[in-house]
Protein backbone atom coordinates (compact mmCIF):
# COMPACT_ATOMS: atom_id res chain seq x y z
CA UNK A 1 0.00 0.00 0.00
CA UNK A 2 2.83 2.45 0.95
CA UNK A 3 6.12 2.93 -1.24
CA UNK A 4 7.32 5.85 0.55
CA UNK A 5 6.79 5.02 4.53
CA UNK A 6 6.16 2.34 6.70
CA UNK A 7 3.27 2.09 8.90
CA UNK A 8 3.58 -0.08 12.42
CA UNK A 9 0.73 -0.33 15.16
CA UNK A 10 1.09 -2.33 18.45
CA UNK A 11 -1.71 -1.91 20.74
CA UNK A 12 -2.34 2.12 21.45
CA UNK A 13 0.47 2.92 19.34
CA UNK A 14 0.54 3.60 16.21
CA UNK A 15 3.88 4.54 14.15
CA UNK A 16 5.13 6.25 10.68
CA UNK A 17 7.95 6.29 9.54
CA UNK A 18 9.48 8.04 6.35
CA UNK A 19 11.26 5.83 4.68
CA UNK A 20 13.50 7.46 1.55
CA UNK A 21 16.86 6.88 2.90
CA UNK A 22 18.50 7.33 -0.48
CA UNK A 23 17.23 11.21 -0.70
CA UNK A 24 17.38 11.51 3.18
CA UNK A 25 13.45 10.89 3.42
CA UNK A 26 12.73 14.01 1.37
CA UNK A 27 9.35 14.67 0.79
CA UNK A 28 7.90 14.54 -2.34
CA UNK A 29 4.20 15.15 -3.30
CA UNK A 30 3.72 11.19 -3.25
CA UNK A 31 5.45 10.89 -0.08
CA UNK A 32 3.13 13.73 1.44
CA UNK A 33 -0.04 11.81 0.15
CA UNK A 34 1.04 8.85 1.61
CA UNK A 35 1.59 10.58 5.48
CA UNK A 36 -1.37 11.53 4.71
CA UNK A 37 -3.64 9.11 4.05
CA UNK A 38 -1.44 7.03 7.32
CA UNK A 39 -2.47 9.57 9.35
CA UNK A 40 -6.25 9.37 8.70
CA UNK A 41 -6.38 5.74 8.85
CA UNK A 42 -4.16 6.07 12.48
CA UNK A 43 -6.99 8.67 13.55
CA UNK A 44 -9.51 6.38 12.68
CA UNK A 45 -8.35 3.16 15.08
CA UNK A 46 -10.11 3.59 18.08
CA UNK A 47 -7.23 2.07 20.11
CA UNK A 48 -4.73 3.84 19.06
CA UNK A 49 -3.88 6.78 21.68
CA UNK A 50 -0.09 7.76 20.58
CA UNK A 51 1.25 8.60 16.96
CA UNK A 52 5.11 8.59 16.65
CA UNK A 53 6.61 9.54 13.62
CA UNK A 54 10.16 9.57 12.62
CA UNK A 55 12.73 8.78 9.71
CA UNK A 56 14.57 5.70 8.20
CA UNK A 57 17.72 5.16 9.23
CA UNK A 58 20.18 7.79 11.41
CA UNK A 59 20.87 10.47 8.98
CA UNK A 60 17.64 12.17 8.74
CA UNK A 61 14.16 12.31 10.19
CA UNK A 62 13.07 14.63 7.11
CA UNK A 63 15.84 16.06 5.16
CA UNK A 64 13.09 18.81 3.71
CA UNK A 65 11.02 19.23 0.44
CA UNK A 66 12.36 17.03 -2.83
CA UNK A 67 14.25 19.83 -4.19
CA UNK A 68 13.59 18.80 -8.18
CA UNK A 69 10.00 18.86 -7.77
CA UNK A 70 10.27 22.17 -5.90
CA UNK A 71 11.57 23.70 -8.68
CA UNK A 72 9.48 22.73 -11.32
CA UNK A 73 6.88 24.10 -9.24
CA UNK A 74 4.94 27.18 -10.39
CA UNK A 75 3.22 30.17 -8.67
CA UNK A 76 -0.72 29.12 -8.93
CA UNK A 77 0.71 25.39 -7.47
CA UNK A 78 2.13 27.49 -4.58
CA UNK A 79 -1.86 27.62 -3.70
CA UNK A 80 -2.15 24.58 -3.49
CA UNK A 81 -2.45 22.97 0.13
CA UNK A 82 -0.04 20.04 0.01
CA UNK A 83 2.16 19.95 2.82
CA UNK A 84 0.19 22.83 5.02
CA UNK A 85 -2.84 20.66 5.01
CA UNK A 86 -1.25 17.20 5.80
CA UNK A 87 0.92 19.03 8.64
CA UNK A 88 -2.33 20.93 9.87
CA UNK A 89 -4.31 17.06 10.57
CA UNK A 90 -1.52 16.08 12.25
CA UNK A 91 -1.56 19.02 14.51
CA UNK A 92 -5.38 18.42 14.61
CA UNK A 93 -5.10 14.76 15.61
CA UNK A 94 -7.06 13.76 18.35
CA UNK A 95 -4.51 11.33 19.26
CA UNK A 96 -0.87 12.59 21.13
CA UNK A 97 1.73 12.83 18.13
CA UNK A 98 5.23 12.89 18.73
CA UNK A 99 7.89 13.32 16.36
CA UNK A 100 11.36 11.60 17.13
CA UNK A 101 13.76 13.30 15.51
CA UNK A 102 16.89 10.90 14.41
CA UNK A 103 18.42 13.00 12.45
CA UNK A 104 18.58 16.02 10.07
CA UNK A 105 15.21 17.39 10.22
CA UNK A 106 15.53 20.87 7.90
CA UNK A 107 12.49 22.49 5.74
CA UNK A 108 9.17 20.44 5.43
CA UNK A 109 11.04 18.01 7.92
CA UNK A 110 11.32 20.79 10.92
CA UNK A 111 7.63 21.99 10.33
CA UNK A 112 6.58 18.47 10.32
CA UNK A 113 8.33 18.07 13.69
CA UNK A 114 6.35 21.30 14.43
CA UNK A 115 2.79 19.78 14.19
CA UNK A 116 3.27 17.37 16.20
CA UNK A 117 2.51 17.80 20.13
CA UNK A 118 5.88 16.39 21.64
CA UNK A 119 9.44 16.76 20.19
CA UNK A 120 12.61 14.05 21.16
CA UNK A 121 15.84 15.00 18.84
CA UNK A 122 18.86 12.84 18.96
CA UNK A 123 21.87 15.29 20.15
CA UNK A 124 23.97 15.36 16.89
CA UNK A 125 20.66 16.16 14.67
CA UNK A 126 20.30 19.23 12.91
CA UNK A 127 17.42 21.06 12.64
CA UNK A 128 16.09 24.74 11.10
CA UNK A 129 14.40 26.46 8.32
CA UNK A 130 16.66 27.20 5.55
CA UNK A 131 14.24 27.70 2.89
CA UNK A 132 15.40 31.70 2.17
CA UNK A 133 18.69 30.20 0.72
CA UNK A 134 16.31 29.32 -2.42
CA UNK A 135 14.38 32.73 -2.13
CA UNK A 136 11.03 30.91 -0.43
CA UNK A 137 9.80 30.77 2.85
CA UNK A 138 8.85 28.43 5.20
CA UNK A 139 5.55 27.78 3.69
CA UNK A 140 4.24 24.74 5.53
CA UNK A 141 3.18 26.54 8.67
CA UNK A 142 7.28 27.03 10.13
CA UNK A 143 6.95 30.82 10.16
CA UNK A 144 3.77 30.11 12.47
CA UNK A 145 4.51 27.57 14.61
CA UNK A 146 8.04 27.75 15.13
CA UNK A 147 7.31 31.75 16.22
CA UNK A 148 4.39 30.23 18.84
CA UNK A 149 7.26 27.50 20.55
CA UNK A 150 10.52 29.39 20.81
CA UNK A 151 9.22 32.98 20.44
CA UNK A 152 9.45 36.18 18.00
CA UNK A 153 13.07 36.23 18.18
CA UNK A 154 14.65 33.33 18.12
CA UNK A 155 12.71 32.19 15.26
CA UNK A 156 13.18 35.09 13.24
CA UNK A 157 16.89 34.76 13.78
CA UNK A 158 16.41 31.21 12.15
CA UNK A 159 14.37 31.64 9.83
CA UNK A 160 16.28 34.76 8.10
CA UNK A 161 19.72 33.48 8.81
CA UNK A 162 18.91 29.70 7.83
CA UNK A 163 20.52 28.91 10.73
CA UNK A 164 21.04 25.34 11.75
CA UNK A 165 20.62 23.91 15.40
CA UNK A 166 21.62 20.70 17.04
CA UNK A 167 19.62 18.78 19.12
CA UNK A 168 20.92 20.13 22.45
CA UNK A 169 20.12 23.65 21.40
CA UNK A 170 16.97 22.71 20.06
CA UNK A 171 16.11 21.37 23.63
CA UNK A 172 17.77 24.44 25.27
CA UNK A 173 15.26 27.02 23.13
CA UNK A 174 12.97 24.48 23.91
CA UNK A 175 12.25 23.86 20.45
CA UNK A 176 12.32 20.62 21.43
CA UNK A 177 10.99 18.74 24.42
CA UNK A 178 14.41 16.67 25.12
CA UNK A 179 17.62 15.38 23.27
CA UNK A 180 19.15 12.77 23.73
CA UNK A 181 22.09 10.42 22.34
CA UNK A 182 21.08 8.64 19.11
CA UNK A 183 21.48 5.47 21.38
CA UNK A 184 19.05 6.35 23.88
CA UNK A 185 16.46 7.65 21.62
CA UNK A 186 14.33 4.19 21.73
CA UNK A 187 14.28 4.16 25.61
CA UNK A 188 13.58 8.07 25.68
CA UNK A 189 10.47 7.40 23.18
CA UNK A 190 9.49 4.38 25.36
CA UNK A 191 9.63 6.28 28.28
CA UNK A 192 7.34 8.74 27.31
CA UNK A 193 4.70 6.75 25.79
CA UNK A 194 4.67 4.31 28.41
CA UNK A 195 4.09 8.01 31.23
CA UNK A 196 1.32 8.93 28.37
CA UNK A 197 -0.45 6.02 28.33
CA UNK A 198 -0.83 5.56 32.39
CA UNK A 199 -2.77 8.65 31.80
CA UNK A 200 -6.57 8.76 31.56
CA UNK A 201 -7.44 8.77 27.70
CA UNK A 202 -10.34 10.96 27.39
CA UNK A 203 -8.65 13.18 29.87
CA UNK A 204 -5.33 12.86 27.22
CA UNK A 205 -8.09 13.82 24.20
CA UNK A 206 -9.18 17.15 26.24
CA UNK A 207 -6.17 18.06 27.80
CA UNK A 208 -4.09 18.67 24.07
CA UNK A 209 -7.99 20.10 22.71
CA UNK A 210 -8.06 22.89 25.19
CA UNK A 211 -4.31 23.72 25.08
CA UNK A 212 -4.65 23.56 21.02
CA UNK A 213 -7.57 25.45 20.52
CA UNK A 214 -7.24 27.64 23.59
CA UNK A 215 -3.55 29.43 23.09
CA UNK A 216 -5.37 31.53 19.58
CA UNK A 217 -8.09 33.07 21.81
CA UNK A 218 -8.87 35.34 24.41
CA UNK A 219 -8.11 34.25 28.16
CA UNK A 220 -11.64 34.53 29.28
CA UNK A 221 -12.78 31.89 26.33
CA UNK A 222 -9.54 29.72 26.86
CA UNK A 223 -10.88 29.58 30.69
CA UNK A 224 -14.29 28.46 29.47
CA UNK A 225 -13.14 25.77 27.25
CA UNK A 226 -11.17 24.21 30.23
CA UNK A 227 -13.96 24.80 32.75
CA UNK A 228 -16.14 22.88 30.12
CA UNK A 229 -13.66 20.37 29.46
CA UNK A 230 -13.35 19.31 33.33
CA UNK A 231 -17.05 19.10 33.48
CA UNK A 232 -16.81 16.47 31.47
CA UNK A 233 -14.29 14.88 33.03
CA UNK A 234 -16.25 14.89 36.32
CA UNK A 235 -19.11 12.90 34.86
CA UNK A 236 -16.25 10.02 33.41
CA UNK A 237 -16.25 6.74 34.44
CA UNK A 238 -12.51 7.71 33.58
CA UNK A 239 -12.75 9.89 36.66
CA UNK A 240 -14.36 7.71 39.08
CA UNK A 241 -11.45 5.00 37.85
CA UNK A 242 -8.32 7.43 38.50
CA UNK A 243 -9.61 8.98 41.66
CA UNK A 244 -10.36 5.57 43.21
CA UNK A 245 -7.35 3.76 42.30
CA UNK A 246 -5.21 6.65 44.04
CA UNK A 247 -7.52 6.30 47.18
CA UNK A 248 -6.73 2.40 46.99
CA UNK A 249 -2.76 2.97 46.05
CA UNK A 250 -3.21 1.11 43.20
CA UNK A 251 -2.97 1.33 39.21
CA UNK A 252 -6.04 2.84 37.01
CA UNK A 253 -7.67 0.62 34.55
CA UNK A 254 -9.31 2.92 32.32
CA UNK A 255 -11.47 1.21 29.62
CA UNK A 256 -12.35 3.79 26.54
Amino acid sequence: MFQHIKLEKSEYLGTIIIDRQEVRNALNKATVDELQMAIRELEDDPNLRIIIITGAGEKAFVGGADIKELHERTMLEALVPGMQKVFREIEQSSKVTIAIINGHALGGGCELALACDLRIAATHAKIGLPELNLAIIPGAGGTQRLTRIVGKGRALEMILTGKLIDGREAERIGLVTQAVESNELKTAADQLVHSILSKGPLALKLAKMVVDKGQDVDLDTALMLEKLAQTVLFASKDKQEGTKAFLEKRKPNYHE
